[in-house]
C-alpha cells in the first residue's frame, strides 16, 4: 500500500449485556441455527434460556459465534473442532494475559 491509499476499518463494539437472539446471531454470524445448535450442544456457548425459541446470547457470545463461523468456514472444522479450538484459543488468550502482567 502506497501513502495515497486510505484504509478504513469499520467494526461495532459490543458490550457483554447485550443479548442477541439465535435469529439475530444467525443473521449477523452467517451461520445457520443448526449450526449454532450443534455448536451449543458441543460447549462452546452457554446461551441464557431453558428453550430454544427462548435463548439468548451474550456479546461474547457474539465473538465466540463469529469466529466459530470463520473457523468452520476456512478450516472446515466440524461441531466438536470449533469448539475444540475456542477453548484453546480462550486458553492462549489467559496465557498471554498472565505473561503481560508479569512484564512478559
Amino acid at each position: 500500500m502506497n501513502e495515497n491509499e486510505s484504509v478504513y476499518l469499520q467494526g461495532d463494539i459490543v458490550e457483554e449485556h447485550v443479548e442477541f437472539t439465535l435469529i439475530e446471531l444467525c443473521r449477523i454470524t452467517g451461520a445457520s441455527s443448526d449450526d449454532l445448535v450443534r455448536w451449543v450442544e458441543e460447549g462452546a456457548f452457554e446461551p441464557q434460556g431453558a428453550r430454544l425459541e427462548e435463548w439468548r446470547f451474550s456479546g461474547t457470545c457474539l465473538r465466540r459465534a463469529i469466529t466459530a463461523q470463520r473457523l468452520t468456514v476456512d478450516l472446515e472444522l466440524n461441531a466438536p473442532g470449533v469448539a475444540l479450538a475456542l477453548d484453546l484459543l480462550d486458553q492462549i488468550d489467559a496465557l498471554r494475559t498472565r505473561l503481560a502482567r508479569f512484564g512478559g
